[in-house]
C-alpha cells in the first residue's frame, strides 16, 4: 500500500531534522580542527554503503554524471563551507544558506525553462527572513572570502540539484542508488585532500567514534536517501521548503541541550520560518524543480566554546 502524502512528508522531513542536530553532535563529541576529516567520515562510509545496499553501478554517461554531481553536492558543497565557517559569523553563513531554494527557482528558469511562480518566491522570502532572525549573530565583521565561501557552496550545491532534476535518473535506478553515487564520489575526492591539509587521521576515543557512526549512518545514509526519495514523491516546492527544519532544529536543542538562548526575536523567527515551510506544503504545484539539499548545511565558529579555529558542521546551525 503506498504511503499517504502526509506520510511521505513527514518522512522526508526527518532528513532536515537530523540535519539540524549535526551541529551539537560535532562540537560536543568530534576531534576539533578536522572539517575535512569529518566531511570525509560523513560522506565516504555513507556512499560505500548505499552501494553496498543498492548493488548498482553507473553505466557509460552516468559515470561522469554521477562524479559531477558528486563534487557539486559533496566535494566542493562541503569544503566551501568549512571555509566560510572559518572566515565569517556562522549565522551569516546560514543566512546565505537559506537563500538556496530562491536560487534554485532562478537556475532552474534559465536551465529547465521552469517559470517560477509568486507564491513560491515570496514563501522562500519569508522562509530566509525567519531563518536569519534565528541564526544572525548581531557581532563581527564579514570577510569577503567568507562571504565569497558560502555563497559559492550555495551555488554549488543549488547547480548540482538543478543538474540532478535535469538528468533525472537511469532507467531502473531508484534514489538509494543515486544518492550512493554522489556521496561515494564526493567522498573519493575529499580523502586525499584531507590527507594533504590535515595530515593523518586523528585519534578517536569512544565518543568520538559513535558521533561519526552517527553523522555516517543516521545523519547522511539514512537522511539523504530520505531527501532524495521525498524529492521523487512530492512536488519540487514542497520539498525545498522543509528546509527550514533544519535551523529550527539546531536552535530547540541549543536552548534545550547547549544551554543557548532563545529571545523573542529568535521566537519570531521560527514562527516565521515554520509558517513557511507550512505554507510550502501547500504551494500550488508548478514543474518539478530539485530542492537545495540541505545536508552539510552552515556552519558556525565554536566561540561557546572558546574555540576561534574549530569547526561546527552544521545544518545552518544556530549560534548564540
Amino acid at each position: 500500500m503506498a504511503a499517504t502524502r502526509p506520510a511521505v512528508i513527514a518522512l522526508t522531513a526527518l532528513a532536515p531534522v537530523s540535519w539540524g542536530s549535526t551541529y551539537a553532535v560535532t562540537t560536543e563529541f568530534l576531534p576539533p580542527d578536522r572539517p575535512l576529516f569529518t566531511g570525509l567520515m560523513r560522506a565516504l562510509p555513507a556512499g560505500l554503503l548505499l552501494l553496498a545496499l543498492a548493488r548498482v553501478l553507473p553505466r557509460g554517461a552516468w559515470w561522469g554524471k554521477a562524479a559531477v554531481l558528486g563534487v557539486l553536492n559533496i566535494g566542493a558543497f562541503f569544503p566551501l563551507l568549512f571555509l566560510a565557517a572559518y572566515r565569517m559569523p556562522g549565522g551569516m553563513a546560514a543566512v546565505v544558506g537559506s537563500a538556496g531554494p530562491l536560487l534554485v527557482v532562478g537556475l532552474s528558469a534559465l536551465l529547465l525553462g521552469q517559470r517560477p511562480t509568486a507564491r513560491s518566491v515570496l514563501t522562500g522570502v519569508v522562509a530566509a527572513a525567519g531563518v536569519s532572525l534565528v541564526v544572525l549573530e548581531a557581532a563581527g565583521a564579514l570577510d569577503p572570502l567568507g562571504v565569497l565561501a558560502a555563497l559559492a557552496s550555495t551555488a554549488s550545491m543549488s547547480t548540482g540539484t538543478v543538474l540532478a532534476g535535469r538528468w533525472g535518473r537511469p532507467d531502473g535506478v531508484g534514489p538509494l542508488a543515486l544518492t550512493g553515487w554522489q556521496l561515494t564520489a564526493g567522498g573519493l575526492l575529499l580523502a586525499p585532500l584531507a590527507l594533504l591539509v590535515e595530515g593523518a587521521p586523528p585519534a578517536l576515543d569512544g565518543p568520538a567514534i559513535g558521533g561519526y557512526l552517527y553523522l555516517a549512518l543516521a545523519n547522511t545514509a539514512l537522511a539523504y536517501w530520505l531527501w532524495f526519495r521525498g524529492i521523487g514523491r512530492l512536488s519540487a516546492t514542497q520539498v525545498t521548503f522543509l528546509g527550514p527544519l533544519s535551523p529550527l532544529t539546531a536552535a530547540v536543542i541549543g536552548w534545550a541541550a547547549l544551554g543557548e538562548a532563545l529571545g523573542p526575536v529568535q521566537l519570531a523567527g521560527m514562527a516565521l520560518a515554520f509558517g513557511a515551510t507550512l505554507a510550502g506544503q501547500a504551494v500550488p504545484s508548478a514543474p518539478r524543480t530539485p530542492p537545495v539539499a540541505m545536508g552539510g548545511g552552515s556552519f558556525s565558529s565554536a566561540s561557546r566554546n572558546g574555540r576561534k579555529d574549530s569547526m561546527d558542521l552544521t545544518g545552518t546551525a544556530l549560534r548564540r
